[in-house]
């Protein structure tokens, strides 16, 4: 008799900066509209790439699209690197601060400077190919 193990689910891992090197596009959000939340797709989701020297470029901006980015405790930050840009999405400190979840094929970001959603929401990211 043959016993197989089916391990296809898929348990969170601590982030660090190096699981997070590469190419990753956002393709569903966690909303609600005043009721229980629900996952939506995305199909022009915001792309962005970390590199392994702590650097990182997105389309989330169109007036900027660089920075860096460092990993603590499971919190992602991240500093665009462009002269005079701002967004209501910073901290006081001109960091963009989230939530990370990690999981082996994808991680969810959820906000936690600047304007935060009032019913929650986050943001699920899938590794690209």
């Amino acid at each position: 008799m043959f016993i197989a193990c089916d391990n296809t689910t898929d348990e969170p891992i601590t982030a660090n900066e190096t699981l997070l090197e590469g190419k990753w596009k956002q393709n569903e959000a966690y909303i609600s509209a005043g009721g229980p939340q629900y996952w939506v797709d995305l199909e022009n989701g915001e792309e962005i790439e970390f590199y392994n020297d702590g650097t990182f470029s997105s389309n989330n901006f169109t007036e900027c699209s660089t920075g860096s980015f460092s990993i603590d405790d499971n919190k992602l930050f991240l500093e665009y690197d462009c002269d005079g840009f701002e967004t209501p999405s910073e901290n006081e400190n001109g960091i963009i601060t989230y939530d990370i979840e990690m999981y082996s094929k994808y991680f969810i970001l959820t906000p936690t400077s600047g304007p935060i959603c009032i019913e929650g929401c986050s943001y699920k990211y899938q590794r690209e190919k």
